[in-house]
Parts: structure tokens; C-alpha cells; sequence
């Protein structure tokens, strides 16, 4: 029989002590009840849950430090500049979902493409700093996946590699993503079609140029790929670039957008030029934001689930930190038809 929880939180630090006096239970099994132990009644653990968080009782990681050798936190390496409105806090709400609950935290770690990446990951690991790294922008023979693999140290990667060795990851088709724009531009009657890339060192890039030529070369259309420009090319510059090609002798009818940055340079674009988007020049955008949804006028989208991406990330680094094989740990989510994505 349990004693009556209490109301309002004590004064100083509640400690294990202070919840197993709270509840009647001993020490060790409260212990073991905050760490989900299956082991522990199903009953016993909601109720020590419960008085633990009226308490205000948080785990002492120090502690939990010296006694599990886990730091109990995930590092997400993340770019601060990106192709979607929103893309941290989005990435971020799906890894915390899977997180919850399991007493882990996140600590977000900047990721500048164009400097030395690799310095970070060795910080982490010099100094202990998490249990897992999810990594973002994932390049085909990545440097801090190949001294990951070798470290053999528990990460996930948002996007896939050319490494033989098996990883965990979660990525987009962006191949398929790239042959349903153009299938979709060339079912409205464009001809000649465009796409800004990413850097090519990065693995989705190739993944978008080898879907988005392989159809443009089997319908027998003209197609452009700015070779100077990437989707990390200042906003302002890819739409006076864009302009000028409006302007020119050989425009675009057709623009494929990785990503909403890209979208709204485009429209910028297409405004300067005094044309009207969806006349003259039309345009497939890839979408992760509901605040697309807003724009005027409607696109043709299709939509990828930054959200779910995140939170089978956070599954997925949970199952590799408990020794699961990386070879069992890998996802590719299918592109889904956006809202205003009509025939």
C-alpha cells in the first residue's frame, strides 16, 4: 500500500530518497521503476512516475554518468542554413517524440557545411559528450560516418552513403521525387525544364540529378542545370541568376524546387521578370512546411515528412545504442502527394 501522493513539491532538490518516501516504496525499486524496468509492476511504475514528476525529481546525470557510463544525451549535428522553412524545429519535434520518456535529451550542435566537419565529431567523442550523433546533410563518402564506422560509435545519418560498410540511416527518395516533378511539369505541358542542385558531395544531390535526367532525356526535352548555382547559393543571387534566364533567348517553362528556400526565389525570380508564375513558367515544389500552404498562388508539391524523418532517426539511434546492427537500421520514405498536387 502505497502513501498519499504528495501535492506541491518539497523544498531543496528531490533526490531517489525523497520519491521512494513519497510513495513507500524502497529505493531500489524506485530506481529501477524510473528506469522502465520491465521487470518492475506496470502499476508500480506509473505511480512512481507519477510522484516523480509532482516532485519535480530529475535524474542526476553526473551520477547516472559514473554509474552506466551513458551520458543520457543525443547530439544532432545540424546545417543552420537550409532548403526548408523550419527545418530544425521540425526535424527536432520527431526526434523528441521517439526520445520521450526515455530520459534521453537533445543538444543541437551547429554543422557548417563549408568548414571542417569532422573537428565536431571528434569533440563529441573526445570528451564523452553523448551516446548518439544524428547527422544532417549527409555527404556520399562522408568523413564523420567513415570515423563513426570506425570508432564504431551509435549515430544515424539523414541520408545515405556510398560506403560499403552498413550504416544507419533515414532518407528521402529523392530520385523518386525528382521523376515525379518532371513527370508532373511535362503532364502541364512544359518543355524545358530546370532544377538547382545541392553541392555535389552530398548524396542526395546525385540522387535528384539522376532522377531528374533520366526522365528529361526519355521525354526528349531540353533541360538546365545551372552548374554555378546549388540550393546553398544566397537566395538573392539564385533569383537574379533565375531572372536573367527568364530573360534570355532560352527560358525555362518548367522549375523544379528542392525545397521552399528555393520556391520563394523562384517566385522572386519570376516577379522581376514581369511574368506570372503558372503562365509562362510553372514550377513543382518539394514541400516540408505547412506554412507553404499559405502561398498564393497554389503550386503543384510533393511533400516530404521531415517529422516522421525525425522521429525514426530517434528510433532508430535508440535501437543502435542498445547494440542493434545497422544493417536492420535503415528507412527511405516514399515522396507524398501535396496538398496541392492535381492532375
Amino acid at each position: 500500500m502505497t502513501k498519499d501522493l504528495p501535492q506541491t513539491r518539497p523544498v531543496g532538490k528531490p533526490t531517489l530518497k525523497t520519491v521512494a518516501q513519497a510513495t513507500g516504496y524502497a529505493v531500489t525499486t524506485v530506481s529501477r521503476a524510473l528506469a522502465n524496468d520491465p521487470k518492475i509492476a506496470q502499476t508500480t511504475r506509473d505511480t512512481v512516475a507519477t510522484a516523480a514528476k509532482t516532485l519535480g525529481y530529475v535524474p542526476d546525470r553526473a551520477a547516472q554518468r559514473l554509474r552506466t557510463g551513458r551520458t543520457k544525451v543525443i547530439s544532432l549535428l545540424i546545417n543552420p542554413g537550409h532548403e526548408y522553412l523550419g527545418f530544425t524545429h521540425v526535424l527536432l519535434n520527431g526526434i523528441t517524440a521517439a526520445l520521450r520518456g526515455t530520459g534521453y535529451s537533445v543538444t543541437i550542435t551547429p554543422d557548417f557545411i563549408d568548414s571542417d566537419r569532422i573537428s565536431v565529431i571528434r569533440n563529441i567523442l573526445r570528451n564523452n559528450l553523448a551516446d548518439g550523433i544524428v547527422l544532417s546533410r549527409t555527404e556520399c563518402f562522408d568523413p564523420r560516418v567513415r570515423l563513426l564506422l570506425e570508432q564504431d560509435f551509435p549515430f544515424v545519418s539523414h541520408g545515405r552513403t556510398e560506403f560499403t560498410t552498413p550504416h544507419a540511416y533515414v532518407d528521402f527518395d529523392n530520385e523518386a521525387f525528382a521523376r515525379q516533378s518532371v513527370q508532373w511539369l511535362l503532364k502541364a505541358g512544359r518543355r524545358r525544364l530546370m532544377i538547382v542542385l545541392p553541392q555535389a558531395q552530398f548524396t542526395f544531390s546525385q540522387h535528384l540529378r539522376f532522377g531528374f535526367l533520366s526522365e528529361v532525356r526519355e521525354a526528349g526535352i531540353e533541360h538546365i542545370i545551372p552548374e554555378d548555382l546549388s540550393i546553398d547559393t544566397p537566395p538573392a543571387e539564385i533569383a537574379r541568376r533565375l531572372k536573367e534566364m527568364l530573360l534570355s533567348d532560352t527560358p525555362p517553362d518548367g522549375i523544379v524546387c528542392v525545397g521552399e528556400v528555393m520556391a520563394l526565389a523562384a517566385l522572386a525570380a519570376i516577379d522581376d521578370a514581369r511574368m506570372v508564375a503558372g503562365d509562362q513558367v510553372d514550377m513543382l515544389i518539394k514541400q516540408a512546411s505547412p506554412v507553404f500552404d499559405l502561398m498564393r498562388p497554389k503550386f503543384r508539391s510533393i511533400f516530404e515528412d521531415v517529422e516522421k524523418t525525425g522521429q525514426q532517426m530517434g528510433e532508430i539511434l535508440l535501437r543502435r545504442i542498445d547494440g542493434e546492427p545497422p544493417e536492420t537500421l535503415q528507412r527511405i520514405i516514399a515522396p507524398v502527394d501535396g496538398p496541392h498536387l492535381r492532375d
